[in-house]
């Protein structure tokens, strides 16, 4: 009995040495990792910015923490060697689990440390918005590779659900064929999405006209993209639509745009003075970026004339603004100098005499 005693005290306190170097070494490594990311993150040439250390602390601490609860000697310690089992697979689970939001906390570290290079805000946003459209897709798409990758890990680490993913597999030929013509349309949105990160035929807030509707791009997901129409609606589009049918895009590559407004007039209106006044209109308004400003007569019919007045802004709301001003003092100024200028029709009257008249 003494003997067993002794042998019980030397086996757990071999057990007892081993667990508390192990942990020791753990919570070394763990304060060394999280040194060394503060020691590069009070450096603002490395990539991991101070305030990121808690990010990524809580999911070490969890990765260190599974590799502990495996050890033999915590086993030994507790007299629990018989649920070795469950030691292991709660352990396997934990690092699978803590190691996947580690993955995501860095990758949504190295995100912002990109994007915070990049301003939306600016006049000129153009490289902006590329790359957020770029990292914003492609972000959805690392997430859900690594989530999918992490969960096919989880459950392939039991043996039972092991062998029935195996013997799935082995007779899914028919079964994968079917499934796989019932997916093409998910899994072609998903390939547009991933398109639309690398070709960008479309970015983050470009101008576009879909469906007849003018409005900004306001998200891009990865089967679906939003566009926030100018009454503050919302068109949702599948990714497909950018790829397969045409659109227009007024910002693809600058945000500078043409405007035009129209008039129709009698043939008596003078040219050169409506053009006289559209320079002074375009030059007192600070919507004008002072590029273009052009004035011509594109078409005549009958009874009127049509005159082209051809403007430059800065974007496209700037210059729908721009054109609604140019156009209400374009005619302010034909009403108020040149009113015979106004469009008419005239009809002509003969008498008994043969004498025409004319209105």
């Amino acid at each position: 009995m003494y003997g067993m005693l002794n042998d019980f005290i030397e086996i757990n306190s071999t057990s007892f040495l081993y667990l508390l170097s192990t942990l020791a070494l753990l919570f070394l490594a763990y304060f060394v990792v999280l040194r060394i990311v503060r020691r590069l993150g009070a450096n603002p040439k490395y990539l991991i910015p101070l305030e990121t250390v808690k990010k990524i602390s809580t999911p070490l601490g969890f990765v260190l923490f599974s590799i502990f609860i495996r050890l033999e000697s915590l086993r030994n310690l507790l007299g629990l060697q018989d649920y070795t089992y469950w030691f292991r697979k709660s352990s396997t689970l934990l690092f699978i689990f803590a190691f996947t939001w580690l993955l995501l906390s860095l990758l949504k570290i190295l995100k912002h440390h990109m994007m915070r290079k990049y301003d939306l805000q600016a006049s000129d946003n153009y490289k902006a918005r590329k790359v957020t459209t770029q990292f914003n897709i492609l972000e959805r798409v690392v997430i859900f590779i690594i989530i999918i990758l992490a969960i096919g890990a989880a459950l392939m680490s039991f043996e039972g659900i092991r062998e029935v993913g195996v013997s799935i597999f082995a007779s899914a030929g028919v079964a994968g064929i079917i499934i796989g013509f019932s997916a093409q349309k998910m899994i072609g949105t998903i390939l547009a999405g991933i398109q639309i990160a690398i070709a960008q035929p479309i970015k983050i807030d470009d101008v576009v006209i879909v469906e007849g509707e003018w409005g900004r791009i306001e998200e891009i997901m990865l089967t679906y993209v939003v566009v926030k129409i100018w009454d503050k609606r919302r068109l949702i589009v599948p990714t497909t639509y950018f790829i397969e049918t045409p659109f227009q895009n007024w910002t693809k590559s600058s945000a500078d745009i043409l405007g035009t407004v129209f008039l129709y007039t009698d043939y008596k209106v003078p040219f050169d003075a409506l053009r006289q006044e559209l320079t002074r209109i375009l030059q007192s308004t600070d919507l004008w970026d002072g590029e273009v400003n052009v004035l011509q007569v594109t078409d005549t019919k009958a009874n009127y004339v049509e005159i082209r007045a051809l403007m430059s802004a800065k974007d496209s709301p700037t210059a729908w603004d721009l054109r609604v001003f140019v156009r209400e003092k374009l005619i302010t100024f034909l009403q108020q100098n040149y009113p015979e200028s106004l469009p008419r029709t005239r009809v002509s009257f003969e008498n008994s005499l043969g004498v025409e008249k004319t209105n």
